[in-house]
């Protein structure tokens, strides 16, 4: 059977057209042969004829762990991706708060996922491939994730879209043992990216990785403008104090900030 066998091969997808191969089906006649496999099978988007073997163990969720086959996925899409943010965080043992969706990132808006019980949230970034990554270790299948230094610097860029600063540094906090200083240049130099940057080496400054905020402080251009802590103000900055080694605006009202 073709299911038993894209199982034995390693895979948990197949795209329909593979099916309809395989089989000697016609397009039709494969859907067909979907329909009949009910809840053993499941549709990763209505966009796209694309589908995830639902074993038996992960019947009651709806859908394998994301593990199994989010990389199959992606390279069938022919688009760059990696798991990111508090999901990528929560792969180094940072998990402050469950949360109810996983966060992806790729090139392209993509409309959020759900199947079952698994929910898939994507955030866009252009020049996403040239993102530090590395794969999940002792995962199913491949799978694309964020460096420690890189979940850090999209926690902060992102922080208006995953709960506003606060939270960002509630998941920053207990990756920073990991981060490390080769790292974090190399990193600066692919993201290229100074606001962030200004807004990253502040908070590791406050938080004591000084080695780490003058690595950042080094890179920065010479001239650099004033910007906002929080790239979307909550209070305003009125009366937002300067922060002049950083040139940023401290509009956060986070008492530890």
């Amino acid at each position: 059977m073709f299911i038993d066998g894209r199982l034995a091969s390693g895979h948990l997808t197949f795209p329909l057209a593979d099916l309809a191969r395989e089989t000697g089906l016609s397009l039709a006649a494969a859907k067909n042969q979907l329909r009949r496999l009910g809840r053993r099978v499941s549709r990763v988007s209505p966009m796209h004829p694309f589908f995830v073997i639902v074993g038996p163990e992960h019947a009651a969720m709806g859908a394998p762990p994301l593990n199994g086959w989010l990389d199959d996925y992606f390279k069938w899409l022919s688009r760059p991706y990696y798991l990111a943010l508090q999901s990528a965080a929560a792969t180094y043992g940072s998990a402050p708060q469950a949360l109810q969706v996983t966060q992806v990132m790729t090139d392209h808006p993509r409309r959020e996922i759900t199947m079952g019980r698994l929910r898939i949230r994507f955030f866009v970034k252009r020049g996403v491939e040239r993102t530090p990554t590395q794969p999940l270790a002792n995962a199913y299948a491949p799978l694309n994730v964020s460096t420690p230094e890189a979940t850090a610097f999209d926690l902060v860029r992102y922080a208006p879209r995953i709960g506003g600063i606060g939270r960002a540094m509630e998941t920053l906090l207990p990756l920073l043992p990991r981060l490390r200083i080769f790292a974090m240049k190399r990193l600066l130099e692919t993201e290229n990216e100074t606001s962030t940057a200004q807004r990253l080496g502040y908070i590791l400054e406050q938080t004591g990785k000084t080695v780490l905020a003058e690595t950042i402080h080094a890179w920065l251009p010479r001239q650099i403008s004033v910007i906002p802590l929080v790239a979307v103000p909550k209070a305003g900055l009125k009366n937002a104090v300067t922060i002049k080694r950083w040139r940023l605006l401290n509009n956060s009202g986070e008492s530890s900030l």
